[in-house]
Protein backbone atom coordinates (compact mmCIF):
# COMPACT_ATOMS: atom_id res chain seq x y z
CA UNK A 1 0.00 0.00 0.00
CA UNK A 2 1.49 3.33 -1.07
CA UNK A 3 1.96 6.23 1.32
CA UNK A 4 -0.24 8.34 -0.94
CA UNK A 5 -3.17 5.95 -0.60
CA UNK A 6 -2.76 5.75 3.16
CA UNK A 7 -2.67 9.52 3.42
CA UNK A 8 -5.84 9.82 1.38
CA UNK A 9 -7.57 7.33 3.71
CA UNK A 10 -6.42 9.21 6.80
CA UNK A 11 -7.62 12.46 5.24
CA UNK A 12 -10.94 10.76 4.65
CA UNK A 13 -11.06 9.99 8.39
CA UNK A 14 -10.63 13.72 9.06
CA UNK A 15 -13.58 14.52 6.82
CA UNK A 16 -16.02 11.97 8.19
CA UNK A 17 -15.14 12.19 11.89
CA UNK A 18 -18.04 14.55 12.74
CA UNK A 19 -20.38 11.83 11.45
CA UNK A 20 -18.75 9.33 13.82
CA UNK A 21 -19.53 11.57 16.79
CA UNK A 22 -23.09 12.22 15.61
CA UNK A 23 -23.66 8.47 15.16
CA UNK A 24 -22.26 7.75 18.63
CA UNK A 25 -24.61 10.31 20.16
CA UNK A 26 -27.60 8.81 18.39
CA UNK A 27 -26.69 5.37 19.74
CA UNK A 28 -26.27 6.73 23.27
CA UNK A 29 -29.83 8.06 23.08
CA UNK A 30 -30.96 4.46 22.65
CA UNK A 31 -30.73 3.17 26.23
CA UNK A 32 -30.00 -0.43 25.23
CA UNK A 33 -30.00 -2.43 28.45
CA UNK A 34 -30.86 -6.14 28.46
CA UNK A 35 -34.06 -6.80 26.47
CA UNK A 36 -34.21 -3.13 25.47
CA UNK A 37 -31.85 -3.39 22.49
CA UNK A 38 -34.39 -3.01 19.67
CA UNK A 39 -34.06 0.76 19.36
CA UNK A 40 -30.31 0.72 18.87
CA UNK A 41 -30.54 -2.27 16.52
CA UNK A 42 -33.00 -0.35 14.34
CA UNK A 43 -30.75 2.72 14.38
CA UNK A 44 -27.59 0.82 13.44
CA UNK A 45 -29.33 -1.17 10.71
CA UNK A 46 -30.64 2.03 9.14
CA UNK A 47 -27.17 3.53 9.34
CA UNK A 48 -25.49 0.56 7.68
CA UNK A 49 -28.00 0.75 4.86
CA UNK A 50 -27.41 4.50 4.55
CA UNK A 51 -23.67 3.82 4.20
CA UNK A 52 -24.51 1.25 1.48
CA UNK A 53 -23.19 -1.64 3.52
CA UNK A 54 -24.95 -5.01 3.31
CA UNK A 55 -26.80 -5.99 6.46
CA UNK A 56 -28.39 -9.16 7.77
CA UNK A 57 -30.16 -9.92 11.04
CA UNK A 58 -28.57 -12.92 12.75
CA UNK A 59 -30.87 -14.38 15.42
CA UNK A 60 -29.80 -15.95 18.68
CA UNK A 61 -31.52 -19.30 18.19
CA UNK A 62 -31.84 -21.33 21.35
CA UNK A 63 -32.41 -24.56 19.43
CA UNK A 64 -29.07 -24.12 17.63
CA UNK A 65 -27.00 -22.89 20.55
CA UNK A 66 -28.28 -24.29 23.84
CA UNK A 67 -26.13 -27.43 23.69
CA UNK A 68 -22.98 -25.63 22.60
CA UNK A 69 -20.28 -25.62 25.27
CA UNK A 70 -19.82 -21.83 24.89
CA UNK A 71 -23.53 -21.05 25.31
CA UNK A 72 -24.41 -19.29 28.56
CA UNK A 73 -27.78 -20.41 29.99
CA UNK A 74 -30.18 -17.57 30.73
CA UNK A 75 -33.45 -16.87 32.50
CA UNK A 76 -34.90 -14.79 29.67
CA UNK A 77 -36.33 -15.46 26.23
CA UNK A 78 -34.55 -15.16 22.89
CA UNK A 79 -37.71 -14.58 20.89
CA UNK A 80 -37.02 -11.92 18.26
CA UNK A 81 -33.53 -11.17 19.59
CA UNK A 82 -30.80 -10.80 17.00
CA UNK A 83 -27.45 -9.28 16.02
CA UNK A 84 -26.54 -7.26 12.95
CA UNK A 85 -23.89 -8.48 10.52
CA UNK A 86 -22.50 -6.76 7.44
CA UNK A 87 -20.60 -9.31 5.36
CA UNK A 88 -18.50 -7.58 2.70
CA UNK A 89 -17.09 -9.80 -0.07
CA UNK A 90 -17.84 -13.00 1.87
CA UNK A 91 -16.78 -15.26 -1.02
CA UNK A 92 -13.61 -13.38 -1.95
CA UNK A 93 -10.12 -14.76 -1.56
CA UNK A 94 -7.47 -13.21 0.65
CA UNK A 95 -7.07 -12.65 4.37
CA UNK A 96 -10.39 -12.05 6.10
CA UNK A 97 -11.10 -9.61 8.91
CA UNK A 98 -13.86 -9.31 11.51
CA UNK A 99 -14.73 -6.07 13.30
CA UNK A 100 -16.87 -6.86 16.34
CA UNK A 101 -18.57 -4.55 18.81
CA UNK A 102 -21.49 -4.76 21.21
CA UNK A 103 -24.56 -2.53 21.34
CA UNK A 104 -25.89 -3.47 24.78
CA UNK A 105 -25.17 -1.42 27.90
CA UNK A 106 -25.50 -1.93 31.64
CA UNK A 107 -28.06 -0.07 33.71
CA UNK A 108 -27.32 3.56 34.59
CA UNK A 109 -29.70 3.64 37.55
CA UNK A 110 -30.16 5.60 39.71
CA UNK A 111 -30.28 8.37 37.12
CA UNK A 112 -30.20 11.12 39.76
CA UNK A 113 -26.56 10.30 40.54
CA UNK A 114 -25.55 11.49 37.07
CA UNK A 115 -24.61 15.09 36.30
CA UNK A 116 -27.07 14.93 33.38
CA UNK A 117 -29.47 12.29 32.07
CA UNK A 118 -27.38 9.24 31.04
CA UNK A 119 -29.33 8.62 27.83
CA UNK A 120 -28.88 12.20 26.60
CA UNK A 121 -25.28 12.63 25.35
CA UNK A 122 -23.35 15.74 26.31
CA UNK A 123 -19.81 17.02 25.83
CA UNK A 124 -17.45 18.66 28.28
CA UNK A 125 -13.70 19.38 28.11
CA UNK A 126 -13.07 16.98 25.23
CA UNK A 127 -15.13 14.12 26.65
CA UNK A 128 -18.44 12.72 25.43
CA UNK A 129 -20.74 11.63 28.26
CA UNK A 130 -23.63 9.17 28.45
CA UNK A 131 -24.26 5.50 29.17
CA UNK A 132 -22.56 3.45 26.49
CA UNK A 133 -20.52 6.36 25.14
CA UNK A 134 -17.34 4.50 26.01
CA UNK A 135 -18.55 0.94 26.49
CA UNK A 136 -18.78 0.71 23.58
CA UNK A 137 -20.89 2.69 21.15
CA UNK A 138 -18.08 5.06 20.19
CA UNK A 139 -15.96 2.03 19.28
CA UNK A 140 -18.79 0.59 17.19
CA UNK A 141 -19.13 3.91 15.36
CA UNK A 142 -15.36 4.07 14.78
CA UNK A 143 -15.11 0.54 13.35
CA UNK A 144 -18.08 1.01 11.00
CA UNK A 145 -16.80 4.35 9.77
CA UNK A 146 -13.29 2.96 9.34
CA UNK A 147 -14.77 0.75 6.63
CA UNK A 148 -16.66 3.72 5.21
CA UNK A 149 -13.47 5.82 5.21
CA UNK A 150 -11.93 3.49 2.62
CA UNK A 151 -14.82 4.08 0.21
CA UNK A 152 -14.96 7.80 1.04
CA UNK A 153 -11.29 8.00 0.00
CA UNK A 154 -12.12 6.46 -3.38
CA UNK A 155 -11.21 2.82 -2.79
CA UNK A 156 -13.13 -0.40 -2.35
CA UNK A 157 -12.23 -3.35 -0.19
CA UNK A 158 -11.97 -6.58 -2.19
CA UNK A 159 -11.06 -8.90 0.69
CA UNK A 160 -13.62 -10.49 3.03
CA UNK A 161 -14.55 -8.11 5.87
CA UNK A 162 -17.34 -8.73 8.38
CA UNK A 163 -18.81 -6.12 10.69
CA UNK A 164 -20.61 -7.58 13.71
CA UNK A 165 -22.82 -5.46 15.97
CA UNK A 166 -23.92 -7.82 18.73
CA UNK A 167 -26.02 -7.92 21.87
CA UNK A 168 -25.48 -9.54 25.26
CA UNK A 169 -21.75 -8.97 25.51
CA UNK A 170 -22.41 -7.60 28.99
CA UNK A 171 -24.09 -10.72 30.32
CA UNK A 172 -23.65 -13.90 28.26
CA UNK A 173 -21.65 -13.55 25.06
CA UNK A 174 -24.41 -15.44 23.28
CA UNK A 175 -24.70 -12.72 20.64
CA UNK A 176 -21.16 -13.17 19.35
CA UNK A 177 -21.55 -16.95 19.62
CA UNK A 178 -24.64 -16.82 17.39
CA UNK A 179 -22.63 -14.98 14.72
CA UNK A 180 -19.83 -17.53 14.83
CA UNK A 181 -22.31 -20.40 14.75
CA UNK A 182 -23.64 -18.97 11.48
CA UNK A 183 -20.14 -18.92 9.99
CA UNK A 184 -19.33 -15.21 10.36
CA UNK A 185 -15.70 -15.65 11.31
CA UNK A 186 -12.35 -14.57 9.89
CA UNK A 187 -8.59 -14.79 10.08
CA UNK A 188 -8.34 -11.97 12.59
CA UNK A 189 -10.77 -10.02 14.78
CA UNK A 190 -10.52 -6.48 16.13
CA UNK A 191 -12.79 -5.32 18.94
CA UNK A 192 -12.75 -1.60 19.86
CA UNK A 193 -13.43 -2.07 23.58
CA UNK A 194 -12.63 1.10 25.59
CA UNK A 195 -9.33 -0.05 27.04
CA UNK A 196 -7.44 2.59 25.10
CA UNK A 197 -4.95 2.42 22.22
CA UNK A 198 -3.00 -0.53 23.59
CA UNK A 199 -2.75 -4.19 22.65
CA UNK A 200 -5.08 -6.34 24.74
CA UNK A 201 -2.97 -9.32 25.74
CA UNK A 202 -5.40 -11.53 27.62
CA UNK A 203 -8.44 -11.83 29.85
CA UNK A 204 -9.42 -13.97 32.79
CA UNK A 205 -12.47 -16.17 33.23
CA UNK A 206 -15.80 -14.91 34.55
CA UNK A 207 -18.65 -16.80 36.23
CA UNK A 208 -22.09 -15.50 37.18
CA UNK A 209 -24.18 -17.21 39.85
CA UNK A 210 -27.39 -16.77 41.83
CA UNK A 211 -28.21 -18.01 45.34
CA UNK A 212 -31.78 -18.22 46.62
CA UNK A 213 -33.04 -18.69 50.19
CA UNK A 214 -36.59 -19.30 51.39
CA UNK A 215 -37.08 -18.40 55.02
CA UNK A 216 -40.07 -18.53 57.39
CA UNK A 217 -42.37 -15.51 57.13
CA UNK A 218 -44.23 -14.20 60.14
CA UNK A 219 -45.60 -11.00 61.64
CA UNK A 220 -43.04 -8.79 63.33
CA UNK A 221 -44.93 -8.98 66.62
CA UNK A 222 -42.80 -12.08 67.19
CA UNK A 223 -39.78 -12.14 64.86
CA UNK A 224 -38.23 -15.03 66.79
CA UNK A 225 -40.89 -17.37 65.39
CA UNK A 226 -39.78 -16.59 61.84
CA UNK A 227 -36.59 -16.98 59.85
CA UNK A 228 -35.37 -13.87 58.01
CA UNK A 229 -34.32 -14.97 54.52
CA UNK A 230 -32.35 -11.77 53.92
CA UNK A 231 -30.27 -12.25 57.06
CA UNK A 232 -29.74 -15.95 56.35
CA UNK A 233 -28.56 -15.31 52.81
CA UNK A 234 -25.97 -12.81 54.00
CA UNK A 235 -24.30 -15.61 55.99
CA UNK A 236 -22.97 -16.98 52.69
CA UNK A 237 -21.04 -13.87 51.69
CA UNK A 238 -18.02 -14.60 53.98
CA UNK A 239 -17.71 -18.05 52.42
CA UNK A 240 -17.66 -16.55 48.93
CA UNK A 241 -15.13 -13.95 50.04
CA UNK A 242 -13.00 -16.81 51.34
CA UNK A 243 -13.07 -18.39 47.87
CA UNK A 244 -12.03 -15.07 46.36
CA UNK A 245 -9.09 -14.93 48.78
CA UNK A 246 -8.05 -18.50 47.97
CA UNK A 247 -8.12 -17.86 44.23
CA UNK A 248 -5.82 -14.86 44.63
CA UNK A 249 -3.49 -16.70 46.99
CA UNK A 250 -3.19 -19.98 45.08
CA UNK A 251 -3.69 -19.06 41.43
CA UNK A 252 -2.11 -15.63 41.08
CA UNK A 253 0.66 -16.84 38.79
CA UNK A 254 2.20 -15.37 35.64
CA UNK A 255 1.07 -13.33 33.88
CA UNK A 256 -1.49 -12.32 36.53
CA UNK A 257 1.17 -12.06 39.22
CA UNK A 258 1.58 -8.44 38.09
CA UNK A 259 -1.72 -7.70 39.88
CA UNK A 260 -2.18 -7.78 43.65
CA UNK A 261 -5.78 -8.97 43.37
CA UNK A 262 -6.82 -9.99 39.84
CA UNK A 263 -9.69 -12.37 40.69
CA UNK A 264 -12.57 -10.34 42.04
CA UNK A 265 -15.86 -11.33 43.64
CA UNK A 266 -18.76 -8.94 43.25
CA UNK A 267 -22.18 -9.33 44.83
CA UNK A 268 -23.98 -7.29 42.21
CA UNK A 269 -27.65 -7.76 43.13
CA UNK A 270 -29.46 -8.50 46.38
CA UNK A 271 -33.21 -8.50 46.90
CA UNK A 272 -35.85 -10.06 49.08
CA UNK A 273 -38.87 -9.65 51.28
CA UNK A 274 -42.32 -8.25 50.66
CA UNK A 275 -43.18 -5.91 53.51
CA UNK A 276 -41.32 -3.93 56.17
CA UNK A 277 -43.49 -5.42 58.90
CA UNK A 278 -43.17 -9.02 57.75
CA UNK A 279 -40.18 -11.29 58.32
CA UNK A 280 -38.85 -11.89 54.76
CA UNK A 281 -39.92 -15.20 53.25
CA UNK A 282 -37.41 -15.11 50.41
CA UNK A 283 -34.16 -13.51 49.29
CA UNK A 284 -31.76 -13.90 46.41
CA UNK A 285 -28.39 -12.51 45.43
CA UNK A 286 -26.49 -12.54 42.18
CA UNK A 287 -22.73 -12.45 41.97
CA UNK A 288 -19.77 -12.55 39.64
CA UNK A 289 -16.37 -14.04 40.30
CA UNK A 290 -13.24 -13.90 38.17
CA UNK A 291 -11.02 -16.94 37.80
CA UNK A 292 -7.59 -17.65 36.29
CA UNK A 293 -6.66 -18.54 32.76
CA UNK A 294 -6.41 -22.32 32.47
CA UNK A 295 -9.20 -23.04 34.94
CA UNK A 296 -12.33 -24.49 33.35
CA UNK A 297 -15.86 -23.23 33.87
CA UNK A 298 -16.79 -26.57 35.45
CA UNK A 299 -13.93 -26.19 37.92
CA UNK A 300 -14.94 -22.73 39.12
CA UNK A 301 -18.61 -23.77 39.32
CA UNK A 302 -17.55 -26.68 41.50
CA UNK A 303 -15.49 -24.39 43.75
CA UNK A 304 -18.43 -22.02 44.24
CA UNK A 305 -20.75 -24.95 44.90
CA UNK A 306 -18.31 -26.51 47.40
CA UNK A 307 -17.98 -23.25 49.35
CA UNK A 308 -21.73 -22.85 49.67
CA UNK A 309 -22.17 -26.50 50.61
CA UNK A 310 -19.46 -26.24 53.29
CA UNK A 311 -20.99 -23.06 54.74
CA UNK A 312 -24.38 -24.77 54.77
CA UNK A 313 -22.96 -27.78 56.58
CA UNK A 314 -21.24 -25.59 59.20
CA UNK A 315 -24.14 -23.29 60.04
CA UNK A 316 -27.31 -24.67 61.69
CA UNK A 317 -29.72 -22.14 60.20
CA UNK A 318 -28.32 -22.69 56.69
CA UNK A 319 -28.76 -26.41 57.23
CA UNK A 320 -32.43 -25.84 57.96
CA UNK A 321 -33.03 -23.28 55.20
CA UNK A 322 -30.87 -24.69 52.46
CA UNK A 323 -29.59 -22.26 49.82
CA UNK A 324 -30.30 -23.03 46.17
CA UNK A 325 -27.41 -22.27 43.80
CA UNK A 326 -27.98 -21.56 40.11
CA UNK A 327 -25.64 -20.61 37.29
CA UNK A 328 -26.85 -18.32 34.52
CA UNK A 329 -25.16 -15.80 32.29
CA UNK A 330 -21.39 -15.79 32.02
CA UNK A 331 -19.43 -18.98 32.39
CA UNK A 332 -16.53 -17.76 30.30
CA UNK A 333 -13.02 -19.14 30.51
CA UNK A 334 -9.97 -16.91 30.25
CA UNK A 335 -7.26 -16.96 27.61
CA UNK A 336 -4.06 -15.22 26.55
CA UNK A 337 -3.62 -13.52 23.18
CA UNK A 338 -0.97 -14.82 20.79
CA UNK A 339 1.22 -11.72 20.69
CA UNK A 340 3.25 -13.15 17.79
CA UNK A 341 0.28 -13.31 15.43
CA UNK A 342 0.71 -11.30 12.19
CA UNK A 343 -2.43 -9.31 12.99
CA UNK A 344 -0.96 -8.16 16.30
CA UNK A 345 2.27 -7.21 14.55
CA UNK A 346 0.38 -5.21 11.94
CA UNK A 347 -1.77 -3.43 14.53
CA UNK A 348 1.38 -2.50 16.43
CA UNK A 349 2.86 -1.07 13.23
CA UNK A 350 -0.30 0.97 12.58
CA UNK A 351 -0.17 2.33 16.11
CA UNK A 352 3.48 3.27 15.65
CA UNK A 353 2.72 5.00 12.33
CA UNK A 354 0.12 7.19 14.02
CA UNK A 355 1.91 7.89 17.31
CA UNK A 356 5.64 7.34 16.64
CA UNK A 357 5.62 5.04 19.67
CA UNK A 358 5.31 1.32 20.26
CA UNK A 359 1.95 0.33 21.81
CA UNK A 360 1.69 -0.74 25.40
CA UNK A 361 0.07 -4.04 26.32
CA UNK A 362 -2.97 -4.50 28.56
CA UNK A 363 -3.77 -7.67 30.51
CA UNK A 364 -7.43 -7.52 31.52
CA UNK A 365 -9.07 -8.57 34.78
CA UNK A 366 -12.46 -8.70 33.07
CA UNK A 367 -13.68 -10.38 29.88
CA UNK A 368 -14.85 -9.47 26.38
CA UNK A 369 -16.37 -11.15 23.32
CA UNK A 370 -12.84 -11.94 22.18
CA UNK A 371 -13.21 -15.21 24.11
CA UNK A 372 -15.90 -16.47 21.70
CA UNK A 373 -13.54 -16.15 18.74
CA UNK A 374 -10.65 -17.76 20.61
CA UNK A 375 -12.58 -20.74 21.92
CA UNK A 376 -14.94 -21.25 18.98
CA UNK A 377 -12.26 -21.92 16.39
CA UNK A 378 -9.04 -20.30 17.65
CA UNK A 379 -9.50 -17.08 15.69
CA UNK A 380 -6.69 -14.67 16.55
CA UNK A 381 -7.50 -11.15 17.60
CA UNK A 382 -7.33 -8.43 20.20
CA UNK A 383 -9.07 -5.37 21.60
CA UNK A 384 -7.91 -1.86 20.75
CA UNK A 385 -10.15 1.14 21.19
CA UNK A 386 -10.96 4.53 22.69
CA UNK A 387 -10.14 5.81 26.18
CA UNK A 388 -13.14 5.78 28.52
CA UNK A 389 -13.80 6.62 32.15
CA UNK A 390 -16.43 5.38 34.59
CA UNK A 391 -17.62 2.49 32.42
CA UNK A 392 -20.41 0.69 34.30
CA UNK A 393 -20.35 3.68 36.67
CA UNK A 394 -21.79 7.18 37.05
CA UNK A 395 -21.02 9.79 34.38
CA UNK A 396 -19.49 7.33 31.92
CA UNK A 397 -17.55 9.21 29.25
CA UNK A 398 -15.16 8.70 26.35
CA UNK A 399 -12.30 10.87 25.19
CA UNK A 400 -13.25 12.34 21.82
CA UNK A 401 -9.68 12.51 20.49
CA UNK A 402 -9.27 8.81 21.29
CA UNK A 403 -12.32 7.99 19.14
CA UNK A 404 -10.61 9.80 16.28
CA UNK A 405 -7.41 7.82 16.88
CA UNK A 406 -9.40 4.55 16.88
CA UNK A 407 -11.06 5.49 13.58
CA UNK A 408 -7.69 6.17 11.95
CA UNK A 409 -6.01 3.09 13.42
CA UNK A 410 -8.78 0.80 12.16
CA UNK A 411 -8.88 2.42 8.73
CA UNK A 412 -5.10 2.10 8.45
CA UNK A 413 -5.23 -1.53 9.61
CA UNK A 414 -7.92 -2.35 7.02
CA UNK A 415 -5.89 -0.71 4.26
CA UNK A 416 -2.83 -2.80 5.14
CA UNK A 417 -4.56 -6.10 5.95
CA UNK A 418 -7.03 -6.13 3.07
CA UNK A 419 -6.77 -5.82 -0.70
CA UNK A 420 -8.04 -2.51 -2.08
CA UNK A 421 -8.95 -1.30 -5.54
CA UNK A 422 -9.42 2.20 -6.85
CA UNK A 423 -13.10 2.96 -7.47
CA UNK A 424 -13.51 3.74 -11.15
Amino acid sequence: MSLEIEQSILSSCDSIFPEVIDFTKEMVKQYSTLDQEQGVLNLVEDHLIELQLPVIQVPIELSRLEKHELFAPTEWSYDNKYNLVSAINPDASGKSLVLNGHLDVVSARPFDMWAQAPNIPWEKDGWLYGRGSGDMKSGVAAMIYAVHAIKHAGYKITSPVTIQCVVEEECTGNGALACLDRGYDGDFVLIPEPFGPQIYSGQLGVLWFKVIIKGRPTHVLDTSSGANAIEILQLLIPALKELEHELNEKFRVAPYDQYDHPFNLNIGKFKGGNWASSVPAHAEMEGRIGFPTGMTSNHIMQLVSDKIELATHNHPILKEFKPVLRFHGFRSEGHLVDMQNPGITLLSECHQTLTNMKPEHYLSTCTSDLRAFHFYNKTAGTCYGPVAKNIHGVDECVNIDSIFHTLKAYALFISRWCELEKIK
